[in-house]
């Protein structure tokens, strides 16, 4: 069974010395009393609850799975599931990050970011639970109406509700403006929901009291497509008027997914039968609301990979320590032993790094994103908000994207260290694989993730948002530009820079003679985008690891040997995808459909 042991250090790392958090938090009226002791209290009490009660239950989980009684629509989980999230309730996790006025704590999103990557390291289909639940509370803090954010808020920020988010059908995926469910509207102001909705996560258990499904569905008179969906919060058990919970509603788990991974968690086909429901937000701007909750997710989702990145990592790494094969091809490493440990490979070293330079790198990125969602939410200068909100979009499908495919990426490779034993079920590897493959699929394949990056965030503003991030990097180079040791750092850096600029243009050019070019090259681009991004926090984190190598720490020395494996062995992947991404849609398009 995969150890796990919270990477504190390097959470603390990047909290407190690359991104200076502390500082910038308390420049922030709501979070003007936070300390960096308090931040680290969280993390290691996170830590532990992650390590001690979770990781655990991962094998437990996909190995017994979650079972349904047809009878009652009932879904039990895996052994040990339901207590742990009693403990998550009890520690008031839920409530971190939760308005006070509703029962939160009020603490940053950035703790928020972190506790919820160990969380994913530990046992990435229980988190799916209480994760989701995050997204709905933030759609109903947005876009519910008082009355709605009384009755279920305080609930969501307790943890004795969950939440779901309800959009897929078997007919439409990515396409929601092809979805059949049905609302009619009641004369009490309550609308009659019916349809059936299939693939959504945590949508029946037994670990809380009630369930808040928020649905997309139609109105009687909505227009075609997309621009006719309206939003609907339908709860499992109807509250009462008074206070608690009051019938059933007609809205049950008809059958279980059986998939790949991830097994702990209930992945249900949901039946609405004439389930009640009320409105959330305007009729017909459904998906606009149901966005803060997709958002929320698609950063979730680049999390969940990270998380397994980073244990993936860990095991391979403690593995190749122990396990004999061979000598090395420079002489024997353990004349004493029957053979060398498989880490003085060279190759073995390289799936190592990778994984390693990948987890890194994510959660770099990742805690950014979290800094900047705390500054758009909650600083006093406009400017400034929109400002953080702009990165935000621009990165929200990177994260997405680049965090999952690396983090298949790195459990595959992790695997391969293990060999033989890590295909068999007793190492754990083949789990952290087969769950780290649903996370490109699902809240938008990361093909749509492209499309959106390199269409909507880039193109559709003439490159403004991209340019914004373009700016970071382009002070970071001035300021280093003279610092002899980070030139492998800086000169690849700020020539992939130079490159994504003309690529962004080329591209563009192309999509006005033929939009395919946007889909062909959409792909390669986020790819490329990811690693200018990666290159960029990878080479900050080297400067900091520089000044500090004297410390006599050997994190440092491990953090520069990681950053300069990653930009002498990853980063030059994108000259190939640049090569690609210029091949155009011609390669793609010219077969005729019958010879496929």
């Amino acid at each position: 069974m995969p150890q796990y042991n919270p990477p504190l250090r390097d959470l603390k790392f990047v909290m407190h010395e690359l991104l200076d958090a502390v500082p910038a938090l308390q420049r922030l009226p709501r979070y003007a009393e936070i300390d960096a002791a308090t931040i680290d209290s969280v993390l290691d009490e996170g830590g532990k609850f992650a390590a001690e009660v979770l990781a655990p239950l991962n094998a437990v989980g996909d190995a017994q799975g979650c079972t349904l009684d047809r009878a009652t629509h009932a879904v039990r989980t895996p052994d040990g599931f339901r207590d742990a999230y009693a403990a998550f309730v009890e520690g008031g996790w839920p409530s971190m990050t939760c308005d006070p006025e509703y029962g939160g704590q009020g603490l940053p999103i950035l703790l928020n970011q972190c506790f919820f990557e160990m969380l994913n390291s530990a046992n990435q289909a229980w988190t799916m639970y209480p994760g989701l639940s995050h997204g709905a509370y933030a759609c109903l803090l947005t876009h519910g109406t008082p009355e709605q954010k009384a009755l279920y808020l305080p609930h969501l920020v307790k943890g004795d509700w969950t939440g779901t988010m309800c959009l897929t059908e078997p007919q439409c995926g990515t396409d929601l403006g092809l979805l059949r469910s049905k609302a009619e509207p009641q004369a009490d102001g309550s609308f009659t929901i019916t349809g059936q909705k299939i693939f959504i996560s945590a949508g029946e258990h037994d670990l809380a009291d009630n369930i808040v499904h928020l649905v997309l569905a139609r109105l009687p008179d909505a227009p075609a497509g997309s621009k006719g969906i309206s939003l609907f919060v339908v709860p499992k058990f109807l509250p009462k008027a008074g206070g608690g919970l009051g019938a059933r509603n007609a809205i049950t788990c008809g059958a279980l997914e059986h998939k790949m991974g991830i097994h702990g968690n209930a992945t249900c086909q949901m039946n609405l039968d004439g389930a009640t429901g009320w409105l959330v937000g305007q009729p017909n701007k459904g998906l606009a609301a149901m966005f803060v909750m997709m958002n929320a997710a698609r950063l979730g989702v680049g999390n969940q990979s990270l998380g397994l990145s980073e244990t993936a990592y860990q095991n391979a790494a403690a593995y190749a320590k122990e396990r004999l094969q061979m000598r090395a091809l420079s002489g024997a490493k353990a004349p004493d032993k029957a053979a060398d440990p498989i880490i003085v490979h060279p190759d073995v070293r390289r799936m190592l790094l990778t994984a390693r330079a990948y987890a890194e790198g994510g959660r770099a990125l990742a805690m950014y994103c979290a800094l900047l969602l705390d500054t758009e939410h909650a600083s006093g200068d406009e400017a400034e908000r929109r400002s953080a909100g702009e990165l935000v979009a621009l990165l929200t499908p990177i994260v997405k994207a680049f965090l999952t495919d690396n983090g298949w990426i790195a459990t595959s490779q992790c695997l391969q260290v293990f060999g033989g034993h890590g295909y068999i079920r007793e190492s754990g590897m083949e789990q952290l694989v087969r769950d780290a493959r649903i996370n490109l699929i699902y809240e938008g394949t990361n093909t749509i993730q492209a499309l959106d990056l390199l269409g909507r965030k880039v193109l559709a503003d003439n490159g403004a948002k991209m340019r914004k991030f373009g700016k970071l990097i382009a002070e970071f180079v001035e300021e280093e530009g003279v610092n002899e040791a980070m030139q492998e750092f800086v000169n690849p850096l700020a020539d992939l820079g130079d490159k994504v600029t003309k690529l962004s243009t080329e591209l563009g050019m192309k999509a006005f003679g033929n939009p395919d070019e946007v889909g062909a090259a959409a792909g390669d681009y986020l790819r490329v985008c990811g690693h200018l991004v990666f290159a960029y926090f990878w080479a900050r984190m080297a400067k900091i690891a520089l000044a500090r190598l004297d410390s006599g720490d050997p994190f440092y020395a491990a953090k520069l040997a990681t950053a300069r494996f990653y930009f002498a062995k990853l980063l030059p992947e994108t000259a190939g995808l640049i090569r690609s991404a210029r091949s155009g849609a011609q390669p793609l398009m010219a077969m005729d459909e019958a010879l496929f």
